[in-house]
């Protein structure tokens, strides 16, 4: 028989009641323990900064009573809701990248209630503004940097073996536990795995009466094994299709105080945001999520607005200056109009500057080259400095486009790429842009090899799983300012 009564896969095992005791109430510790120090901080700072503001522009040091209780009150807001959050557990302190956007949120939050409660307890003219910029500012540092140093402390001490997010049992054959080893290196994540079953292999031809005999003593030896850990929960890493032998197992390590759970299918190892969701009585597993909710379209939409509002009025000079250029240049209309897929693969009119002397807009269209002789003088300096982008700010007011997004090509050329690239259409799940995060990566212009529209489309999709304001600020001030923006814009 292929079984390992004895077998660990944890670098430090720890295993009895008294060390299953010792990790629980360390983790208990541990998020009590900064829960506590993000009250203590704020806290802090309100009374530091209150004082050293009052110091130097008055000479005194102020009335400390009610800086502590704007520290109080910022600190219970701010505390309680990430406790609410579940954000004070130990595998959220993996790592540092996820809470740089949750505490930034959460810390501006907490500034609107503060500026809330003052108005509305007409206690607002009481504190100095500049104060209360000096408190938020120099807080919002405090705390990324507390946040920092406790995922450093927690990194080092798991390595040391002295805490762990959950301890884990796996159940499966060999090959199953090392593909779910090698794909998610639980360690990485605090999770230490205290011990493993390999599940006995039984020849195909053997009747089912024998396999079910074979399945019983390991389980059997497993609920030892698992009674001698006392891990949190148990894997089961077994095909979900097999659901005589998922049945079998769960019926057994029901009798035992622990978490029971399935282990991954290799074809979620596709999608980064698996969740089991619950409408009513229904239950499923969601692959994916809407490439953006309806708070973030909502916020994405209001930003397009102010910003193409803004910049049409500020350019507005730009315009008529190009518009009768182009009229003194070359014979033709000033705008180039050509249809394209927007959103949901939902065709519309895109509007650019003529820069060349055809309008093509049918079945069939020729990608602009480099040094193309289609385009006219002015053409090739409007296409230089992308200024004949700037009349898609009017396509951004109608809804049509974003200001930033994977930029839409022509009907044909799209039809095209979708039979030859993998998840091409997946563009067409966001509004296209203006610019992109492809275009300031210099991926723009003549596509003459699929390779090229590869590299666009990864970056694109890059963009839609990733999106966020800071982003689509950053590409901005990039097309702009960056030598990249330019790259290839002929």
């Amino acid at each position: 028989m292929n079984t390992h009564p004895n077998y660990t896969l944890a670098s430090q095992p720890q295993t009895g009641r008294f060390l299953r005791a010792r990790v629980v109430m360390l983790r208990g510790t541990f998020a009590a323990s900064i829960f506590l120090t993000d009250i203590a901080f704020i806290i802090a700072m309100s009374c530091l900064t209150g004082i050293a503001y009052h110091l130097i522009a008055y000479g005194e040091p102020g009335n400390i009573a009610l800086f502590l209780q704007v520290g109080v009150v910022a600190a219970s807001i701010f505390a309680v809701s990430n406790l609410f959050r579940s954000e004070y557990r130990l595998p959220n302190f993996c790592t540092f990248k996820p809470h740089a956007w949750r505490t930034t949120q959460l810390w501006n939050v907490t500034l609107i209630c503060l500026l809330m409660a003052g108005f509305l307890a007409q206690t607002s003219v009481v504190y100095s503004r500049a104060w209360v910029v000096l408190f938020y500012v120099t807080t919002l540092f405090g705390l990324l940097v507390l946040r920092y140093s406790v995922v450093r402390i927690t990194t080092l001490a798991r390595s040391a073996g002295l805490i762990s997010a959950q301890r884990i049992f796996l159940i499966g054959t060999g090959a199953q536990v090392n593909a779910f080893i090698n794909r998610y290196t639980p360690w990485a994540h605090g999770i230490d795995i205290v011990g493993c079953r390999f599940i006995t292999p039984v020849a195909a031809t053997v009747s089912a009466q024998e396999r079910m005999a074979a399945l019983d003593q390991d389980f059997a030896e497993a609920v030892a094994s698992v009674r001698s850990l006392s891990p949190d929960a148990v894997f089961l890493l077994m095909p979900w299709s097999a659901t005589e032998t998922i049945q079998r197992c769960a019926d057994t390590f029901l009798t035992l105080p622990v978490e029971i759970h399935i282990g991954p299918e290799p074809i979620l190892y596709r999608f980064e945001d698996v969740n089991l969701s619950k409408l009513g009585p229904m239950t499923s597993l969601q692959l994916t999520r809407r490439p953006l909710t309806r708070l973030e379209i909502a916020r994405k939409h209001v930003f397009d607005l102010i910003l193409a509002a803004v910049a049409l009025i500020a350019l507005t000079p730009l315009l008529i200056a190009v518009a009768v250029l182009i009229r003194l240049d070359s014979p033709g209309p000033i705008f180039f109009v050509q249809r394209r897929y927007g959103f949901n693969q939902e065709p519309f009119r895109i509007i650019k500057f003529r820069t060349m002397s055809s309008l093509d807009d049918g079945p069939v269209i020729a990608q602009a080259k480099r040094d193309d002789p289609r385009l006219t003088r002015l053409g090739r300096l409007l296409r230089r400095w992308n200024i004949d982008e700037i009349p898609q700010l009017f396509n951004v007011l109608t809804g049509d486009m974003s200001l930033v997004g994977p930029r839409p090509h022509a009907l044909s050329h799209d039809h095209e790429y979708e039979q030859r690239i993998s998840l091409y259409a997946r563009r067409h799940n966001v509004k296209p842009g203006i610019t992109g995060w492809a275009q300031i990566h210099g991926f723009r212009g003549e596509i003459d090899s699929d390779e090229k529209m590869r590299k666009r489309v990864e970056h694109d999709l890059f963009y839609i799983d990733n999106w966020s304001l800071w982003l689509d600020l950053k590409i901005l001030f990039r097309t702009v300012f960056s030598a990249a923006g330019y790259r290839n814009a002929r």
